[in-house]
């Protein structure tokens, strides 16, 4: 690849990320209240003593316990584990839902784990959050207080709450997967790039796009995020004011570069 089309490259590469990172700041805290919302509903459904959603994070590998709900759910959140680790590690990496009635006499538990979240727990079930590239995470029951054990039919519902939950990730995960994405770019569109110059490339288009809070320009962004709540009219008002100040800014431009 010649430096003229290297460089055309390079430019559509940071374009599309900075668009992927910007949608990720935008998008906010928006995953995690779907997800509190789901486990909230599962919890109540189940009349259950604790529901959490574990998601698979990378470098290093992991489950992370994103959110939780119940009198006993709270000590889940930040909890990490290997992903091939205790009730969770299991049914993340095989893809299979799980119910158990007695959990402290199953050799996959890991006690552990539960102890740091302070509530160990008589009976679970859990199911993947399975999307079309494979499991991305796991939701979990803890204790039913109205039986000792899950049925069918609970495992049926849990699975639909699942199936919501891996919907939700799929609409908000904006900019996790940037890189990848990029890479299958390029690989349709320069074919003869070998490994190296991709990883060049991408690690180009994304090394500066961190979001730097002192930054008036994600600053902005994160202003941006918080107009969610506001009225068409409020809308309407902000528009007009960003449609002044870009205005304005291009005045100077062409004043500077003697327009």
């Amino acid at each position: 690849m010649d430096r003229q089309h290297t460089n055309a490259a390079l430019a559509a590469l940071v374009a599309a990320a900075r668009r992927s990172v910007i949608g990720a700041r935008l998008a906010g805290e928006v995953e995690t209240r779907l997800l509190q919302s789901i486990v909230d509903a599962t919890a109540r459904l189940f009349d259950a003593e604790a529901a959490s959603i574990a998601l698979f994070e990378s470098d290093p590998d992991r489950l992370e316990f994103r959110v939780a709900a119940g009198a006993q759910g709270a000590g889940a959140v930040g909890l990490t584990v290997a992903p091939t680790q205790g009730i969770a590690g299991y049914v993340y990496s095989t893809g299979q839902a799980i119910a158990l009635s007695d959990v402290a006499n199953d050799p996959r538990f890991n006690r552990g784990a539960a102890e740091q979240t302070g509530y160990v727990p008589r009976s679970i079930a859990a199911a993947p959050l399975l999307d079309d590239h494979g499991t991305v995470g796991v939701l979990q029951v803890l204790d039913k207080r109205s039986s000792p054990t899950f049925s069918l039919v609970d495992m049926e519902l849990l699975a639909v709450f699942a199936g919501q939950a891996t919907v939700a990730i799929a609409a908000t995960r904006v900019g996790r997967v940037t890189a990848r994405l990029l890479r299958g770019v390029l690989a349709d569109v320069a074919p003869d790039l070998g490994d190296d110059d991709v990883e060049l490339l991408v690690s180009a288009a994304t090394v500066d796009l961190d979001p730097d809070g002192s930054s008036p320009f994600w600053s902005l962004v994160d202003r941006i995020a918080r107009l969610r709540g506001l009225s068409d009219r409020e809308l309407s008002l902000v528009a007009d004011v960003l449609d002044v100040v870009g205005s304005h800014a291009a005045r100077d431009r062409r004043g500077r570069n003697g327009g």
